[in-house]
């Protein structure tokens, strides 16, 4: 599976948020400068996240983004499902409906497809936002050693 630019960036952008969100509501071009996004597409990416509930916007002076839920009730893969769409890997119809694939009942690659697709599930839906915000200050703090 090939996550997009929107993926990539979006999660960049939610885990900046996770970090600095905490206080008060971050700015998109506060993320912008720190992720070297723009700030019209995290408008996009914000949008997208959004409307899947997983972030809130501030109006006015001092307002910006703030996350919606906790960071540790929000895993990788409800980002990556909220600015992808479907995740998985490898579609075969024989996994979606009996009736729309010609040699479903002789094909035995179904399988491997259906365990390629919940091992991506289960690995995306096993790291949540606030173990990647951890690693993220460990990596700051030995960053900051070595300066």
């Amino acid at each position: 599976m090939k996550i997009s630019t929107k993926g990539r960036y979006g999660l960049r952008a939610f885990i900046d948020l996770a970090c600095y969100g905490a206080e008060e509501p971050v700015s998109i071009s506060s993320i912008s400068a720190r992720q070297e996004i723009s700030e019209r597409y995290l408008e996009q990416l914000m949008a997208k996240l959004k409307k899947a509930g997983l972030v809130k916007s501030i109006r006015g002076a001092g307002g910006g983004y703030r996350l919606a839920k906790d960071a540790a009730e929000v895993s990788v893969g409800d980002v990556l499902r909220a600015l992808e769409g479907d995740l998985e890997p490898a579609t075969c119809a024989a996994l979606h409906s009996e009736d729309s694939c010609e040699i479903q009942g002789s094909c035995i690659t179904k399988y491997v497809w259906k365990k390629v697709n919940e091992s991506m599930a289960q690995t995306v839906d096993s790291i949540m936002i606030n173990t990647l915000v951890e690693m993220n200050k460990e990596i700051k703090k030995e960053g900051q050693k070595d300066e």
